[in-house]
């Protein structure tokens, strides 16, 4: 499974060796343990990277920051299937195909947002993360969707800042830690392939409905029964959230 720490490289080389060998350490606690994984510690700003270990529900979710095309593809896949879905979209998609935000929903998956633009908060002073996240609120409450709090941040990338203020605006911030990296197109076998063998309970699958993701919906096909004979059930994001167990296990 593949995963996504925050790293800042602006120490000495002595101190950049004990700190990765520190992260070294705490990697190893969290794949000898069973809980709940988030990334940076739920003392402080989390995001959620995994759910309930001890149950059978996992998390599928899709991101859509460009295109038209591919998501009504997958939206067939899950109808056929009767798998439910969680779809984190940016807010300037939204605001182009509101049609298709309806379809979302009337298909009962859960949306979530990727912000307004979608750019990484990294390459962003925090004040514009904040106008960044707050803009995208009106857009989705404009279209009539006002209560969204889960978030997922473009590409992934975040800090504990960005993480802080996010919650500090009502939102959970919400990561994964099954990446089959379909956006690269790397054959639908392939996708299918690491979807099935690296999935396990309370996983949180990271895919794509912008029409980069030539692959997705063909490996659906056999992505969404093949989970189902493996006895796992779709929960939506939400669902996951209130299944988690409190105790978490934490990588900082």
């Amino acid at each position: 499974m593949q995963h996504f720490y925050v790293w800042k490289f602006n120490r000495t080389r002595r101190l950049f060796v004990v700190v990765s060998l520190a992260f070294i350490a705490a990697l190893y606690v969290w794949v000898q343990s069973d809980g709940v994984m988030s990334v940076f510690s739920k003392k402080g700003p989390a995001a959620l990277a995994r759910g309930n270990p001890d149950a059978k529900d996992i998390g599928l979710t899709f991101n859509i920051s460009w295109g038209e095309e591919k998501v009504h593809d997958i939206l067939k896949q899950l109808k056929d299937s009767d798998a439910t879905a969680t779809f984190f979209v940016s807010g300037e998609w939204a605001e182009r195909h509101p049609d298709i935000l309806e379809a979302i929903i009337a298909d009962k998956h859960e949306l979530g947002m990727l912000g307004y633009r979608y750019k990484s908060y990294l390459d962003q002073e925090l004040s514009q993360v904040r106008k960044d996240l707050i803009y995208a609120k009106e857009v989705f409450r404009k279209l009539g969707y006002k209560d969204i709090q889960l978030l997922r941040t473009p590409s992934g990338h975040f800090s504990e800042e960005i993480i802080e203020l996010a919650e500090s605006l009502d939102f959970q911030v919400i990561h994964w830690n099954v990446n089959p990296n379909d956006w690269k197109n790397p054959g639908t076998q392939e996708i299918t392939d690491f979807v099935l063998k690296e999935t396990d309970n309370g996983d949180i699958i990271l895919l794509h409905a912008s029409d980069a993701a030539k692959q997705t919906a063909g490996a659906l096909k056999t992505i969404l029964p093949g989970l189902k004979n493996k006895g796992y059930q779709f929960a939506t994001i939400s669902e996951i959230i209130h299944q988690a167990e409190a105790k978490e296990k934490i990588v900082e």
